[in-house]
């Protein structure tokens, strides 16, 4: 059985660290397996100065919330940006690029939050600022990094829906 309450700084490792990359740089847990609820998507997400966990992107299957716990920075949502501190709240509902979004650190510490999610799959993300989409489907691996199995392609391909099928 798992346990009812995780402390996440004393209990809980970091699970996957992003690839630093001038822009981007993550350190994830994932609370939801921890605490023994698979329906619930739930991680907690730390980023450096200046740097963001994900591209911007929105997402057609799953709907995402997030609780800012310590911090400030910059909430990209559709065409606008808000400031975020600790204690609010952000929300980011699956659909089109009008729901795009993106948490961004501008503040000089650590900013800490929640990103709570429903559990649907496979999810498709699509990136506005890079017209790409990935298709997210559940993996096998034990580590959040291999836990999905991922792919990326353009937006822009031109593949019709039977090319290099045979006829």
């Amino acid at each position: 059985m798992s346990a009812p309450v995780v402390r996440i700084a004393d209990e809980t490792p970091i699970e996957f660290a992003a690839p630093q990359a001038e822009h981007f740089e993550a350190r994830l847990r994932n609370l939801g397996s921890k605490l023994g609820i698979p329906g619930l998507g739930c991680k907690h997400i730390e980023l450096s100065p200046g740097k963001r966990a994900f591209p911007y992107h929105n997402h057609l299957g799953n709907d995402e919330m997030f609780v800012i716990l310590a911090g400030t920075g910059t909430y990209r949502y559709g065409s606008d940006e808000y400031a975020i501190r600790a204690g609010d709240v952000c929300g980011a509902q699956r659909g089109g690029s009008e729901t795009a979004h993106q948490i961004i650190n501008t503040g000089n510490e650590t900013l800490s939050y929640l990103a709570i999610s429903t559990v649907r799959e496979p999810d498709i993300c699509e990136y506005p600022d890079s017209d790409k989409f990935a298709a997210f489907f559940k993996g096998t691996g034990r580590d959040f990094a291999s836990a999905y199995f991922r792919y990326v392609g353009r937006m822009d391909s031109g593949l019709d829906y039977f090319d290099g099928e045979e006829t």
